[in-house]
């Protein structure tokens, strides 16, 4: 690892750091160091760190805003990929164009202002372009697969591009769940709305938000996915969980499906937690909950 951190420096890739903790690069404030975190300068420069990084065989993984995230307190033996410089954005009449490290929040604010409708639901959701991609983000009723016109995927054999269609979304999911790929720019179909009206929706989805969910605590956003009919906060909270704790991890006291960080958790104390949440809402109810955080590295 260290003779392809001395590739990628020589080559100028960007930023190209050993051991670096991923806590400090995730909401929920926990995971052991990343063997490489690569923070490429530019489109151009990801690539060629990707084709460095798949002769050299070793795993990677992408990591956007940090949230819907959980690394385990071993770290990940392997390469993480930051894509915070690429965060252009750039209007084309009724479409937006965002590279994957913009935050959502800020392509919706954006788009909002130049009077354009449609990405009022992603004033609240706080990861990347990539990442809302990536897992078809939502809320209010709305998802990235109904606004979203085209993405730039960086495959194995390079960039490609895929409609809508092509994407294979459902509900949290896309084909890049099952795909190698990593989301560089995604293009999103709007249409001409009434300025202040979508800045007074979006305020109200704040609002909300922020009634409503401990956004004053570590956390990384719902833990796990709504099983069809019925909500996965309503069967936590039924089970008698909220409160819940385990080390420094903490079932919401105010929405059932987030897990708090109330002071020095570890990834095991939340991932115990988790456990323990589907284990008691599988004997209680007979449902299986299915994490929507992504989790990576090693015990």
């Amino acid at each position: 690892m260290h003779e392809l951190a001395n590739i990628l420096k020589k080559m100028e890739i960007g930023d190209v750091i050993e051991n670096e903790p991923l806590a400090n690069h995730t909401t929920w404030k926990v995971g052991g160091p990343a063997d490489l975190f690569v923070i490429p300068d530019n489109r151009e420069k990801l690539e060629l760190a990707m084709q460095h990084i798949r002769a050299a065989a070793v795993p990677w993984f992408v990591i956007g805003r940090g949230s819907n995230l959980l690394v385990r307190d071993g770290g990940f033996r392997g390469v993480v990929l930051s894509l915070e410089r690429l965060n252009g954005v750039r209007f084309m009449g009724q479409r937006l164009a965002a590279e994957a490290g913009c935050s959502f929040v800020r392509v919706a604010v954006l788009a909002a202002q130049m009077g354009l409708g449609g990405l009022e639901f992603a004033g609240g959701i706080p990861g990347s372009v990539g990442g809302a991609v990536y897992m078809n983000a939502g809320a209010h009723g709305s998802d990235v697969s109904q606004v979203l016109e085209e993405v730039t995927v960086l495959t194995e054999n390079g960039p490609a591009r895929f409609a809508r269609d092509q994407m294979e979304f459902d509900y949290r999911t896309s084909r890049l769940q099952h795909e190698p790929g990593i989301v560089v720019e995604a293009v999103f179909s709007l249409k001409p709305a009434d300025r202040a009206e979508i800045m007074e929706k979006m305020r109200q989805y704040r609002l909300k938000r922020l009634n409503t969910q401990p956004l004053n605590l570590p956390c990384a956003g719902s833990v796990f996915r709504n099983p069809p009919g019925d909500y996965a906060a309503r069967l936590i909270e039924s089970a008698g969980l909220k409160g819940k704790t385990v080390g420094g991890a903490q079932v919401s006291r105010l929405h059932a499906n987030f897990i708090v960080n109330v002071g020095h958790a570890t990834a095991n104390d939340i991932l115990t937690l988790i456990a323990e949440c589907q284990e008691i809402v599988r004997e209680k109810f007979g449902v299986q909950l299915h994490t929507e955080v992504r989790i990576a590295g090693e015990d």
